[in-house]
């Protein structure tokens, strides 16, 4: 086979070599972008030669080796002739192709050819060095196999999902080419390749393992990162929309009294964008002076602010500390043989175990999912404060512009009232959908797989979660930048006065009632761009 060349805009990128070992989830998400160019590593090539060479080998002896010379799950007792070992993987193909559900977006299914590709890259699996080859001809051309996500139980692995990847690579079904759903068969006649012909363990290999679920947990993990640093910076902007406290977030009470280092550092970053801003003040300053032999006074307001801006630290923290080891997690599995049977190359065996099994990564998206819609709550708390006249400190109600009582607008503008009850129910569906889905577990398959680990399904939760964080904080942004507006924008720190601008560059302040749906989408866009991340650390 001949590699067809690639298209001029990826000329000149930067280049990713798969070695089934390296891969960071940083790479995944650039691939996610469509910035890097991939191929298959010299060792990896190598590596994939033996293992094949091998399975070779043992099906000539006639042994039976599970889904290559057997039937699949629980006809795993039927054993076939080596004549009949290629017509099998076909059907494999076939008789999975039963997603259902919406189909998967562009960058999901990239990252899931990538995690293929890499799997296969780790030279365990029996595969010719051709079928990874032509998985990253389509990574790299971007064609992007339509995936119906639903249908997995994650284990074994992500069968269903999957098999529409090797669908597309045999010319059936449909892609997304040039920005158009097109059928595969006539995208790989313009791009002149054949449709690929599996051989023994090939469709196999394709399908059975856990790069659909890990694909949306390199995703929800990048995204997640970016919503903590974004929740460090609104909680900079609520504490000086509110006259805060700053006091709260000194460094002897995290680095010293209580070191959780994702509390650490989001109590560095709030302190950090809190530098000399005029409205957020220390507690010596708030409470200059003393009862002066009094016996009793009634103060202003409260020494200590509300917990959703005192404690912010200590749930943007332990959201950090969770994408920390699930980080972990993620990077073994994104670098990890999870098919099934593997090729023992130095033993000389064939292998059946269950590292298709997706445990991890179902365990991993279940605490993300946790984690995230704590933040969401912690989010929609911060916005309550700030909308609410109760307990915003003299901002108007609802952080509408403000009107003399005989302006003809007093009385007829609600601001952002609607603005917080969306944010109120969006908050609730990320509880809902937090509860942990790998407790569900069924047996399924005439009891072969009577144990699944429903990862999947925790992972795109996750994805959806995110997705609602995203339009919640989106919300809550919008918001800390009126009350600024509304309290002296002037007089905040330095640093917050730049992601103000930024925000201000696309959404204005909202001085009548508007329809803001669309400021939310535009929001969520910056927020969902990084636009927004580069404003703590």
């Amino acid at each position: 086979m001949t590699a067809i060349a690639l298209p001029d805009e990826l000329t000149g990128q930067t280049l990713l070599e798969l070695d089934g070992a390296s891969l960071t989830i940083r790479d995944a998400l650039e691939v996610s972008r469509g910035g890097r160019v991939v191929r298959l590593s010299e060792r990896a090539t190598q590596a994939v030669r033996a293992s094949r060479r091998l399975k070779h080998e043992l099906i000539d002896r006639e042994i039976p080796i599970y889904g290559v010379t057997t039937g699949f799950g629980d006809s795993a007792h039927r054993q076939i002739s080596p004549a009949k070992a290629s017509r099998l993987q076909q059907n494999i193909l076939r008789f999975m192709g039963v997603g259902t559900g919406p189909i998967a977006p562009p960058e999901v299914a990239r990252v899931t050819m990538l995690l293929r590709a890499n799997c296969l890259a780790k030279g365990n699996s029996g595969v010719r060095v051709a079928l990874i080859e032509r998985v990253l001809e389509f990574l790299n051309h971007d064609v992007t196999p339509y995936i119906p996500e639903r249908g997995s139980c994650g284990a074994s692995g992500d069968l269903a999902p999957l098999s529409y990847v090797g669908r597309a690579l045999a010319g059936d079904g449909f892609v997304l080419f040039d920005g158009e759903r097109r059928r595969a068969s006539e995208v790989l006649a313009e791009l002149r390749l054949e449709p690929f012909l599996l051989e023994a363990k090939e469709g196999l290999a394709l399908t059975n393992g856990t790069s659909f679920m890990s694909a949306f947990a390199c995703l929800a993990i990048g995204a997640a990162r970016e919503l903590a640093d974004l929740a460090d910076l609104m909680t900079a902007m609520a504490a000086e929309a509110l006259i805060g406290n700053r006091g709260h977030f000194n460094a002897f009470l995290f680095d010293q009294a209580k070191p959780h280092p994702g509390m650490v550092t989001s109590a560095r970053h709030i302190r950090e964008l809190l530098a000399d801003s005029r409205l957020a003040a220390d507690s010596d300053e708030l409470f200059p002076g003393g009862l002066n032999g009094a016996g009793f006074r009634e103060l202003d307001r409260h020494v200590q602010d509300k917990y959703s801006i005192r404690c912010a630290p200590h749930v943007i923290g332990a959201l950090r500390d969770v994408i920390d080891w699930v980080e972990q997690w993620i990077a073994i599995e994104i670098n990890s043989s999870d098919d099934n049977p593997l090729f023992n190359v130095a033993g000389g065996r064939v292998e059946s175990g269950g590292n298709f099994y997706g445990g991890h990564i179902g365990q991993a998206m279940d605490s993300l999912k946790v984690a995230l819609a704590n933040l969401c709550d912690l989010i929609d708390r911060q916005l309550e404060l700030v909308v609410d006249e109760k307990f915003n400190r003299g901002l108007t109600a609802n952080l509408i512009a403000r009107f003399d009582a005989s302006h003809p607008e007093a009385g007829l503008h609600h601001g952002f009232k609607g603005l917080q009850l969306c944010a109120s129910a969006m908050t609730a569906e990320a509880m809902h959908l937090c509860a942990p889905t790998t407790i569900h577990s069924r047996s399924t398959e005439a009891h072969n797989q009577d144990k699944v680990s429903m990862g999947t399904i925790a992972a795109r939760d996750a994805r959806s979660i995110v997705e609602l964080a995203q339009n919640i904080a989106a919300i809550h942004l919008m918001a800390c930048c009126q009350a600024l507006e509304l309290r002296g924008v002037d007089q905040a720190s330095p640093r917050t006065q730049d992601a103000f601008r930024v925000v201000r560059e696309h959404i204005p302040f909202l001085d009548r009632d508007r329809y803001l749906d669309e400021d939310i989408a535009t929001t969520a866009a910056l927020i969902q761009s990084g636009a927004m991340s580069g404003f703590v650390g």
